[in-house]
């Protein structure tokens, strides 16, 4: 089962680089169209709220994604283990809080568990196609 994992620093401008990470990931991987689109929007979306509200000062986001049988699982954890995660809709004036919103959408499941010193948040897609995975690491 291919797996890949990257650390970026708790900084909002490394979510660009996170994005990236993911994107490039899943096209070695040979996903490609809505899944990855899907993707790479819940990442940025996880990754951003990781940066957002993890209290832990110098603290480094994970990025894991796995192919487990039928399904891509994409994990985002930091070390804020205590602080976890809300799903808020604030309606279309709100600024901000529909990012978990959005990842419930998108996924076909999603949620988060405690860690001995850190929190995941994951989002689980189901696979349509068998990918290509040669050259996963």
């Amino acid at each position: 089962m291919p797996t890949a994992t990257f650390h970026i620093p708790k900084h909002r401008r490394h979510v660009p680089t996170a994005r990236q990470h993911v994107r490039r990931t899943l096209a070695d991987w040979g996903l490609t169209g809505e899944l990855a689109d899907s993707v790479t929007v819940s990442a940025n979306e996880l990754v951003t709220n990781a940066v957002a509200h993890c209290r832990v000062t110098l603290a480094r986001i994970e990025v894991t994604l796995s192919v487990q049988g039928p399904d891509l699982v994409l994990e985002v954890s930091d070390p804020d283990r205590d602080r976890l995660p809300q799903a808020r809709d604030h309606g279309p004036d709100g600024e901000g809080g529909r990012g978990l919103v959005l990842v419930g959408r998108l996924a076909d499941a999603w949620g988060h568990r405690q860690q001995p010193y850190a929190k995941c948040v994951w989002a689980r897609f189901a696979i349509a196609e068998k990918p290509c995975l040669e050259g996963s690491s």
